[in-house]
């Protein structure tokens, strides 16, 4: 079988902040930005990710059939950093960490060597996702 990941979807609630933290803080490339009404849908990926995985920025409540408690509910786990999480992988996680610092982004975790065998550390990004990023073995 033949099967690999194309898009995650992380929700964002204000599309500029969430660019701006994925594009400028992280690096990586704008594929695609489309709107609909007040919506935006906003795709990302490492540089050069135009074949392989990339994250889709949307808005958390976006489908018609979740209900006002449902949105109610998305909304205070995303303001807790609890709704979503993504894992990314990088070379040189102190340089990363300290480059990502260094703009004002939320620290969730300084570099650790976690006890299960990875070293990684934790930000939040502007919707209050949390962003983990894994030192490459």
């Amino acid at each position: 079988m033949d099967i690999s990941i194309q898009h995650s979807f992380l929700p964002q609630t204000d599309p500029e902040a969430s660019l701006a933290f994925y594009r400028d803080v992280l690096g990586f490339e704008v594929l695609n930005d489309v709107g609909y009404g007040d919506m935006r849908w906003i795709t990302v990926a490492p540089e050069g990710g135009q074949a392989g995985p990339s994250i889709v920025l949307a808005p958390p409540a976006a489908d018609p059939g979740i209900t006002d408690d449902e949105k109610r509910v998305i909304a205070e786990m995303m303001a807790k950093g609890t709704y979503a999480t993504i894992v990314l992988r990088t070379d040189d996680l102190d340089a990363t960490f300290e480059r990502i610092q260094a703009t004002g982004a939320e620290v969730v975790q300084e570099p650790i060597d976690q006890p299960y065998g990875v070293r990684d550390c934790a930000f939040r990004d502007p919707a209050g996702n949390h962003v983990r990023i894994n030192q490459a073995s």
